[in-house]
């Protein structure tokens, strides 16, 4: 995709404790994907666990795709970060995640959404 691609960055507050929203991010980013978007997904909160292997296959939701499917779809051709504070209050590292999953810091995140043709989203 060019840089001229328009890009979506999803930020995920919220863990299992809220499966409809936490549902919604990752279909909203899987979708965009789909339709040749960039997608940023950030998981903050605990929704950090989603990108332990084998976390977002224990999650079930009625009506909805798999979560791993979806995570999957974003990490293939997005990009799938852990907020560092987050991470490192779960006793996280890289190492501890999905491969190719990043850990980075509000830095990082502010730089995203600040990019021309970036349109950011919150759940």
């Amino acid at each position: 995709m060019s840089s001229n691609s328009p890009r979506l960055i999803i930020k995920l507050t919220t863990g299992i404790e809220s499966p409809e929203t936490l549902s919604q991010a990752f279909t909203v980013g899987a979708t965009a994907v789909a339709s040749g978007v960039l997608v940023s997904l950030w998981l903050t909160g605990e929704s950090a666990w989603l990108a332990v292997p084998g976390r977002a296959e224990q999650f079930s939701l009625p009506h909805a795709a798999a979560l791993s499917d979806l995570r999957d779809a974003v990490l293939a051709a997005g990009r799938l970060t852990v907020c560092s504070q987050c991470a490192a209050r779960r006793n996280l590292t890289e190492a501890d995640l999905l491969p190719g999953t990043l850990i980075r810091g509000s830095a990082a995140f502010v730089e995203e959404i600040l990019q021309d043709g970036a349109q950011a989203l919150v759940y």
